[in-house]
């Protein structure tokens, strides 16, 4: 896979790996066709793994690329690693504030944003978008991190992350489509809006790679903006959901697991 990727430019190598991201989305929220239900307690595990997974991913496949890139710099090496990774958190949080979305299991009333006449299923998308957005764009920033040939940041780095978020958006995309099937949604319509929730992963993830190409002074500072805008997801949205219900245990294990899984991938591959 390395060996093949390797013969393509950073920003096709970013389409590559997030068109397999955006797969597994749609696998997984495939199987509402062969499900009508699925428990709580599986979907709060499932959030749990995926928060593990971009946890580990923050620190394996972006801070620490990010702080050895920074080596050499005219500034302390931990100066670009902090301020890109607070930058990317506070991006989100303003984008949070602003766009109106809505997440999924609750009324009406709780949509944040701004406020808007959007129909509720476009608010749910924004919100799926959200989330996906740092997603796509921590892998084209990898790719493009490892076409500079600096430090750890290398293509099998790179592969392993699109890996592991390859991986957790399988649960993920049934995460996503069976809360709107158990809202009464059709049976199509909650599987397309369930894939749909990975399609700008390559959008964000081309963005991405195509930045640090043209702007590589940048890369320390655009891995840990990457990191940052994963890591508030995780505190703002992952996390607090996987335990609405009162499960603790579960997606705590699905944490952990979810966190030496990408762990694993990123030691062995990278």
């Amino acid at each position: 896979m390395i060996a093949f990727l390797g013969q393509y430019s950073p920003i096709i190598q970013a389409l590559f790996g997030t068109l397999f991201t955006w797969g597994m989305t749609a696998i997984g929220a495939g199987m509402i066709f062969f499900t009508r239900e699925v428990s709580r307690k599986l979907l709060d595990g499932m959030l749990g793994f995926a928060s593990g997974v971009m946890i580990a991913a923050s620190y394996w496949s972006l801070l620490a690329p990010a702080i050895e890139m920074s080596e050499g710099l005219n500034v302390p090496s931990w100066f670009p690693a902090t301020a890109g990774f607070l930058l990317g958190g506070g991006f989100l949080f303003a984008v949070d504030k602003l766009l109106p979305h809505l997440h999924q299991g609750l009324e009406d009333s709780y949509t944040e944003g701004l406020k808007s006449s959007w129909q509720r299923s476009v608010l749910l998308v924004t919100a799926i978008t959200l989330h996906n957005i740092p997603e796509g764009l921590a892998v084209g920033v990898a790719f493009g991190a490892a076409s500079a040939g600096v430090g750890d940041a290398g293509l099998a780095s790179a592969v392993a992350l699109a890996i592991g978020i390859g991986l957790q958006n399988f649960p993920e995309g049934l995460a996503v489509s069976a809360p709107l099937r158990r809202e009464g949604w059709k049976l199509g319509k909650a599987f397309l809006y369930g894939q749909a929730s990975g399609i700008v992963e390559p959008i964000a993830a081309v963005i991405g790679a195509a930045a640090t190409l043209w702007m590589r002074p940048i890369l320390p500072y655009a891995l840990a903006f990457a990191a940052g805008a994963m890591i508030y997801v995780v505190a703002e949205e992952l996390i607090p959901e996987s335990k609405r219900e009162g499960h603790s245990d579960i997606p705590t294990i699905g944490v952990m697991l979810g966190f030496a899984m990408m762990m694993l991938l990123d030691v062995a591959l990278g």
